[in-house]
């Protein structure tokens, strides 16, 4: 099958590694259900320049939901030349703890150490051509958390696709129910209505055309035909629209809604106990496809 055309759902997970002798990798990438794309990157701030590529590349491979990246990394050998020393923010922390020591009336010394510990004073940072090969050895950890990812939200949304394929086929069974009904409704209302003006009248001749005018107002009020057409419209819409795959969450989220003013419009038309019960037999489907559509990409 053309993977193209598959439906994809907006939950899934999948984990990658690569190690070598002095580096481990691990990548983790869980992505659920979100209305757009919304990313996250969580990671040790000193592989922060890989940030761009990470989100480009996951991009590339998943077009919405929410998706987090959990990145770690072990053993990763520095040069000394990478550590860089930030001696202008060290003299900045000092000054600060001197003040806030004499504020105190504290008389001991201010420890070097502990200002070395203090955020971004001592930094390592990669030179360019370490960059590369690092995103070389990360990418393949990337890659491989992503292909289990976007595996299983594809059959996540295979089995989606199946589910609401079963209850648009109990709906149509209900749509065709309302058909077989709609066409005796109006003579049922002609015969009721004589029947029980003949109980009124109590021999009195009965006006035919009244009676005629009548059941036209009544056949024209509660027909449902036009709703019934553009219910089956919408239903065939959406077999076309999860047999063509992609990116189609939103498309079919409108599709139901339509489908929901439709029946709604049916039941308040039509007037007769069993439509009602298939309208509610229908209204109960779409709430579980509506559900369903919630998860697909």
């Amino acid at each position: 099958m053309d993977k193209t055309k598959m439906v994809n759902s907006m939950t899934g997970f999948g984990r990658g590694e690569f190690s070598t002798g002095n580096t481990s990798i691990s990548v983790e990438v869980r992505s659920v259900n979100h209305r757009y794309s919304d990313f996250s990157i969580r990671m040790p701030k000193n592989l922060s320049f890989l940030e761009d590529r990470i989100r480009r590349y996951v991009q590339s491979r998943v077009s919405r939901g929410r998706v987090d990246v959990y990145v770690s990394y072990d053993s990763w050998e520095l040069k000394e030349q990478d550590v860089k020393v930030n001696s202008q923010l060290a003299r900045t922390y000092y000054n600060a703890l001197k003040e806030l020591k004499e504020d105190l009336g504290h008389k001991g010394d201010i420890p070097f150490s502990l200002i070395a510990t203090f955020p971004d004073v001592v930094m390592a940072k990669q030179e360019e051509s370490d960059e590369e090969k690092l995103w070389q050895k990360f990418s393949c950890a990337l890659e491989q958390a992503v292909d289990i990812l976007v595996d299983m939200r594809r059959q996540e949304g295979q089995n989606l696709k199946q589910d609401i394929l079963k209850k648009l086929e109990t709906i149509d069974k209900e749509v065709s129910e309302i058909e077989k009904r709609a066409a005796f409704i109006v003579e049922e209302y002609r015969d009721r209505l004589e029947k029980r003006l003949e109980v009124l009248a109590d021999g009195i001749d009965l006006d035919s055309d009244r009676v005629y005018q009548e059941v036209l107002i009544f056949a024209d009020r509660s027909n449902i035909d036009e709703e019934l057409v553009r219910l089956r419209s919408h239903a065939s819409q959406m077999h076309d629209i999860l047999d063509g795959g992609g990116t189609i969450g939103r498309k079919l989220d409108f599709l139901v809604q339509e489908m929901h003013r439709e029946v709604n419009t049916i039941g308040s038309k039509a007037n007769d106990l069993h439509i009602s019960k298939a309208v509610i037999e229908i209204k109960s489907q779409l709430e579980k496809v509506r559900e369903q559509i919630q998860n697909i990409e």
